[in-house]
């Protein structure tokens, strides 16, 4: 078995308690009366030419075990956001990845840039406690939705509730699948969920078959602003930038160092 389709097993027994009549209809009014959502997409379209950086917190993976165990994602966040990054992404599975909701709303209510949930959603509940958790934006993976109806009703669900939605390709049939869809935001995953290999160099390759439409998030293997400019100079706006930040001495002075680096047209 994949490790993402261990994942998502463990997923699907998740979702079953959130689907009880009484759980999902709490959280679907916790999701339409939260506050207002920050602006997800708004800070990945500015208009200048920088690498804008969302900036991870994360415990651990499946891929390179512990990482910070002890971090607080308070700090994390300030840290984050004084450094420039455009937004932060916070792990919530806790059993792959050591995440939780609280360290979500920890990190939110400590600086004002967006919050993207990274968690594996598959089904329409889990967008509605997304934004009754005080999450700004979601993330899609290809690789894990199958079907194009489901991938859109549930990218559909999270924009009408005021999200952003960052959609996960792996491959140059799911960036092709992707762009047919019409998605606004496309990241490119160098790690494959199947066994967790690394393929920076599929990722840089990938870039120019997006449109300069759509804001292209590079995602994983990046560890060094070289790693970063590497993928700004392929043509990606954004990256997504965890275990070398959450290692850093000095996430901030690095997180700064990305944001400086000015992007390639595609």
């Amino acid at each position: 078995m994949s490790v993402l389709n261990k994942i998502l097993g463990t997923k699907r027994d998740e979702i079953t308690v959130l689907r009880s009549p009484k759980t999902r209809d709490l959280l679907r009014k916790s999701a339409l009366d939260a506050e207002p959502p920050r602006d997800f997409l708004g800070a990945l379209s500015a208009s200048d030419s920088h690498l804008r950086v969302i900036s991870e917190f994360k415990r651990k993976s499946p891929s390179k075990g512990e990482l910070a165990l002890n971090l607080d994602p308070r700090t994390m966040a300030v840290s984050y956001a004084q450094g420039g990054a455009a937004a932060m992404s916070v792990l919530t599975d806790r059993q792959y990845f050591g995440g939780s909701v609280a360290d979500l709303q920890s990190a939110r209510a400590a600086m004002s840039i967006p919050v993207l949930r990274k968690d594996f959603v598959i089904d329409e509940v889990q967008v509605y406690e997304s934004r009754a958790i005080g999450a700004d934006a979601i993330l899609l993976i290809l690789a894990a939705i199958a079907e194009d109806s489901l991938l859109m009703d549930l990218h559909s669900l999270a924009q009408s509730l005021g999200m952003g939605v960052l959609v996960e390709a792996h491959s140059a049939d799911e960036v092709e699948r992707a762009i047919g869809l019409g998605v606004e935001i496309l990241g490119v995953n160098a790690r494959n969920l199947a066994d967790f290999a690394e393929d920076r160099d599929g990722v840089a390759a990938l870039a120019r078959r997006i449109p300069s439409g759509v804001i292209a998030v590079a995602e994983s293997a990046i560890r060094s602003v070289e790693d970063a400019t590497r993928m700004a100079e392929a043509g990606f706006n954004a990256v997504l930038v965890g275990e070398a930040l959450v290692r850093h001495p000095d996430p901030s002075s690095l997180v700064s160092d990305m944001a400086g680096v000015l992007v390639s047209q595609r």
